[in-house]
């Protein structure tokens, strides 16, 4: 567990931030933000954080190696990076499900490994490994300086949830920065609407999900089961992208420009058109460094359907070691094979949203589910018609409270591409300029979220981001 969120708010991120600021060098700067991560990263994982330690250390030494060789040294050199940072992940995340699969599967009674799960260990492996490759392809040169390598895996904003930066794309930042007050105060505002979708949409929605996903499908009936699905459509949305704004929000606060993570997904009209706006990061990188070195879809029809299985499988084990990710991601890379059959694009743009989020939602049913029988109970439950009772009746009005409605109007809302066509409309910009009068309106906005999201969270109530356990 990191700090608490009114640690982090009123303690943390004051002191670093204004430490940063009366910092008048940028090797200053980068001392102060290394140990700050290290310290945010060591609240939650005291030991575990020498592990993210030694993970850096060795990547930076694989980067210089690579640039220092050539031919096949080099090719191996990169082969010895791969193996150990995707036996990293082996030991520590997967050799759990690998013994229970093969006890299942044998018969076997081989004791489980239970090995704590290092945080964030997803992000910061294939962050690791994105800049070692970037150095063996020659896009970027090998960084000479540990310290900064460090700086770029462990930087606290996104170290535990992503978005998955490639070093290439902050590089000069690390040498050269400079947050302006227009920068800062963008920063500051985007920090604050990512916190709201976090503690004023996602905790709501996930208080239903919980409710609904822990009694299971047979006991909620059908339209418990909707209920429960709905719910965590948004609850995994407005968590996972409320992470993204903040982390985005918070590296340009210190002078740094992330890539966007989110871009309207459910406003998507097909699934491939949904990856190219869900978990941008992600996509790209499974793109870049799994699909194109497979061979990409150069090498035949037959190589190019296997590639496309490889990755999402590879995408499903990321999210976390159970056959339910496993199955997750399959299910989304079947559709898109089978809209390379199916013309879905040619759909009616609403017919084609509404497909979407049909099979995103069904999916991410499985994906909540602590198991896949108990997913398939509660698919059954939404497409077999379950009743429940008079008690799974009672028990979806009960979950239907004002708070809920409202909450889940807003969330439609803004899950849709309408908020951003009216922001351009008006002149907002995430940039922090444009039409005075907006954006004054819009920082008065955010501390207004702030002070709701403080008040709310000085109840005591703690929910983890899900992608924590990634």
């Amino acid at each position: 567990m990191v700090f608490s969120s009114l640690t982090f708010l009123c303690v943390f991120l004051p002191v670093v931030f204004v430490a940063d600021r009366l910092a008048r060098s940028i090797t200053v700067k980068n001392a102060l933000l290394i140990a700050a991560s290290l310290v945010f990263y060591a609240y939650g994982e005291p030991v575990l954080v020498l592990l993210m330690l030694a993970s850096t250390l060795f990547n930076w030494g694989a980067g210089l190696l690579v640039a220092r060789t050539d031919g096949t040294r080099k090719k191996a050199a990169l082969g010895c990076a791969v193996v150990v940072n995707i036996g990293l992940l082996a030991v520590f995340k997967y050799a759990g499900m690998a013994v229970g699969t093969v006890n299942g599967l044998l018969g076997l009674g081989l004791p489980e490994p239970h090995i704590p799960l290092p945080l964030g260990i997803s992000f910061y492996t294939f962050q690791a490994l994105s800049y070692v490759i970037d150095v063996y392809r020659g896009d970027v040169e090998p960084q000479i300086s540990w310290p900064r390598v460090l700086l770029y895996i462990s930087f606290f904003p996104q170290l535990v949830a992503g978005p998955i930066v490639k070093y290439h794309d902050i590089e000069r930042e690390m040498t050269e920065r400079r947050a302006t007050p227009v920068d800062t105060a963008a920063g500051i505002r985007r920090f604050c609407m990512g916190l709201a979708k976090k503690v004023l949409i996602a905790n709501v929605m996930a208080k239903t999900a919980d409710t609904m996903f822990d009694l299971g499908g047979d006991a909620v009936g059908c339209a418990g089961a909707w209920l429960a699905a709905f719910a965590y459509l948004l609850q995994i949305y407005f968590d996972f992208s409320g992470y993204s704004d903040m982390a985005i929000g918070l590296g340009r606060m210190f002078g740094f420009h992330f890539k966007e993570n989110f871009d309207h997904p459910y406003a998507s009209a097909s699934i491939k058109e949904f990856w190219r706006r869900w978990h941008m990061s992600l996509s790209t990188w499974l793109r870049e460094y799994l699909y194109f070195p497979l061979g990409g879809n150069r090498k035949g029809r037959v190589r190019a359907v296997t590639n496309r299985i490889i990755v999402f499988l590879v995408c499903g084990l990321w999210h976390g070691a159970s056959w339910t990710f496993v199955v997750w991601g399959l299910l989304h890379g079947l559709f898109l094979l089978v809209e390379d059959v199916v013309p879905i694009r040619k759909l009616p743009k609403p017919l084609g949203v509404v497909y979407t989020v049909l099979v995103v939602t069904c999916a991410f049913v499985i994906f909540r589910a602590d198991t896949l029988a108990e997913g398939m109970e509660m698919l059954g439950a939404m497409f077999c018609g379950a009743s429940g009772g008079r008690l799974a009746g009672v028990l979806v009005v009960e979950q239907l409270t004002p708070l809920f409605l409202a909450t889940a109007l807003a969330g439609i809302v803004l899950a849709s591409s309408l908020p951003s066509r009216f922001a351009q409309s008006i002149g907002w910009s995430n940039e922090g300029v444009g039409n005075r009068g907006v954006v004054i309106l819009s920082y008065v906005c955010s501390i207004v979220l702030l002070v709701l999201c403080m008040i709310n969270l000085s109840s005591g109530t703690y929910n983890p981001f899900i992608y924590f356990r990634f």
